[in-house]
């Protein structure tokens, strides 16, 4: 091969690999959005600011709980609320100790909800106690290779040891969306149950943008004073999905709208 095309073959192959590396590396383009933030088109990385930046991530430690739960247990079995989640703080459902309750109900209640002591309730359960269910919950984490995330409870209250970082995150979603019951209860408006001692229990979902933003079916919110106000939203439109993960985020819910309707409007560009 002549040197001149050989050069030519070259630098073509460079322009693919820099083309390529380019197009996978996201790009702060709204610092102002979030502390943190972190948003892909189709599995695709495309906005992101300090996305490997641990933070606090409040309730969003709840898809963890969610996936361990739908990965190793059976959600129509009874659960007896434990003592601990009978006296979980934050929001709740008002769960009574002994109070028996199909798994399904309180896993949905706590990702609709974000119910702490629904929560707290399916970690005894499943792990014994919270301290195991907590170790299952950080080796999960590693074979996730989550490497920006620790947990030390499994509903996500604050504490310096308990944190994760938006591009984490943005992977635990996509781990938590393959399982059909975590997608089925995150797009819930609303939800109703009656406990096996026939106490009702009535909710709301903690998600502002469902049945407001279009396509959106989840997927977990999260607050805490240390955390801020956080988001992992995903919405679906002709055949693209947009996935977005907001940090301690000033205005979420209008963000992270506007956030998704950028996205999809620039999914609608040719390329390039």
């Amino acid at each position: 091969m002549h040197r001149s095309r050989w050069q030519a073959v070259v630098c073509a192959w460079l322009l693919l690999v820099s083309g390529a590396a380019n197009a996978a590396a996201p790009v702060d383009a709204y610092p102002d959005i979030a502390r943190a933030y972190w948003l892909e088109i189709d599995g695709q990385p495309v906005w992101a600011g300090h996305a490997d930046t641990r933070l606090p991530m409040a309730s969003l430690t709840k898809l963890m709980t969610a996936l361990l739960v739908v990965e190793q247990s059976h959600l129509d079995d009874v659960v007896t609320v434990s003592a601990t989640a009978a006296t979980e703080t934050g929001t709740r459902l008002g769960l009574k100790h002994g109070e028996r309750i199909f798994a399904r109900d309180l896993f949905t209640a706590m990702l609709v909800h974000s119910a702490n002591d629904a929560c707290r309730a399916l970690a005894d359960w499943q792990g014994g106690d919270q301290t195991a269910f907590v170790r299952k919950m950080n080796a999960r984490a590693a074979e996730l290779q989550l490497a920006n995330t620790h947990f030390t409870d499994a509903c996500g209250h604050d504490d310096r040891d308990q944190y994760s970082s938006a591009r984490d995150l943005a992977r635990l979603a996509r781990a938590a969306m393959t399982h059909p019951e975590i997608l089925a209860a995150a797009t819930r408006a609303d939800y109703r149950f009656k406990s096996l001692d026939g106490r009702e229990h009535t909710m709301r979902s903690s998600n502002n943008l469902l049945g407001r933003v279009k396509g959106v079916r989840g997927l977990k919110t999260g607050y805490t004073q240390g955390a801020g106000r956080c988001l992992v939203a995903v919405a679906d439109r002709d055949g693209v999905q947009v996935l977005a993960v907001l940090l301690h985020a000033p205005d979420r819910w209008w963000d992270s709208a506007g956030l998704l309707e950028l996205a999809f409007d620039r999914s609608r560009r040719p390329p390039p």
